[in-house]
C-alpha cells in the first residue's frame, strides 16, 4: 500500500480519537497497537507516526478542517479498504467502552462519506462491541 493510504487511515483514527475534544492515552495506545499488528500497515514507517499526526492536526485546524481531512483520507484509501477504515475508527472510539455524542457524530459523518452499506457498518460496530466487552462483575 502507498504512503498516502497509510497516512489516510491514520488520519481517520486520529480524528476518531479527537472527536470528543481530546485524545486519551488509551486511544493513543490503541492507535499504535493497530499500526503495529495489522497487515494493512505493513510497510508503514512507524518513525513517521508523529509527523503524520501533526499533519492531520494542521489540516483539522484549518478551514473546513474536518471535512477536508475526511475527504482527503477517503480519496487516498482504495475502495476495497473503506470497511477497514471504518473498522479502525470504530476500534479507536470503542477503546474506552463509552462513545460520546461527538464520537457518534463523527462515525455517522464517516459512514455517510464511505461507500459502505448499512449492514456492513452495523456488523463492524457489533463486532467491535463484542471485542471490547468485559466480564460482568
Amino acid at each position: 500500500m502507498n504512503t498516502a493510504a497509510h497516512d489516510a487511515l491514520i488520519h481517520l483514527m486520529i480524528v476518531a480519537a479527537t472527536s470528543d475534544s481530546a485524545i486519551t492515552e488509551k486511544e493513543l495506545v490503541r492507535i499504535k497497537a493497530l499500526i503495529d499488528r495489522l497487515p494493512v500497515f505493513e510497510g508503514f514507517d512507524k518513525s513517521r507516526l508523529e509527523a503524520v499526526a501533526n499533519q492531520c492536526a494542521d489540516v483539522l485546524n484549518g478551514p473546513d478542517g474536518l471535512d477536508r481531512v475526511m475527504d482527503d483520507a477517503i480519496a487516498a484509501i482504495p475502495v476495497k479498504l473503506q470497511d477497514t477504515a471504518y473498522a479502525l475508527s470504530i476500534e479507536v472510539t470503542a477503546v474506552d467502552l463509552f462513545l460520546e455524542q461527538e464520537e457518534l457524530r463523527f462515525l455517522e459523518l464517516l459512514r455517510d462519506k464511505l461507500s459502505l452499506d448499512r449492514l456492513t457498518t452495523a456488523a463492524i460496530e457489533v463486532a467491535a462491541r463484542a471485542r471490547h466487552r468485559r466480564m460482568p462483575s
